[in-house]
């Protein structure tokens, strides 16, 4: 990779948020992290006509002013939005919920782990996977990632 990967955080838990930053400064990818704290500073921030979007977005659900789910819903709605990688990082794991998200078009859901090597590594995994060329939203089988997820048999 010739530039650092451009990462939005959004997420309203400060802890969570320096946890993964955490992550990104231990990993040996190259990353440049930004992190908004609530849906609507989402929006507006991917709203700036003058900015450059995000390689790839990691959205927390249960956010205040603006969920996840209304984000994602409004961005898949936007033309220019519509084609950024989604991440859904959240405490979740509600079938149903996880079923509209990924109809809806996230890319990949990660429950949060609630130990680092695994948040680190499943985190890994993410960017691994987000970093490729061609990248279309998996089958529904590989939507959730946890740190044991094999991305092995793709081809």
């Amino acid at each position: 990779m010739t530039r650092p990967l451009y990462i939005l955080l959004a997420d309203d838990d400060r802890d969570d948020a320096l946890l993964f930053q955490d992550v990104l400064d231990e990993l040996t990818l190259s990353t440049r992290l930004e992190i908004v704290f609530n849906g609507e500073q989402l929006m507006s921030r991917l709203n700036e006509n003058s900015i450059i979007l995000p390689d790839v977005l990691f959205l927390d659900l249960n956010m205040p002013r603006k969920t996840g789910f209304e984000c994602l819903s409004e961005m898949k709605q936007d033309e220019r939005l519509k084609h950024l990688p989604v991440i859904i990082f959240s405490t979740s794991m509600d079938p149903k919920a996880m079923d509209i998200l990924y109809k809806t078009g996230a890319h990949y859901y990660i429950r949060k782990p609630n130990e680092y090597s695994k948040l680190k590594k499943v985190i890994h995994l993410a960017l691994t996977l987000i970093d490729q060329p061609g990248l279309v939203q998996p089958p529904g089988k590989e939507f959730v990632l946890s740190q044991e997820t094999s991305h092995n048999e793709k081809n």
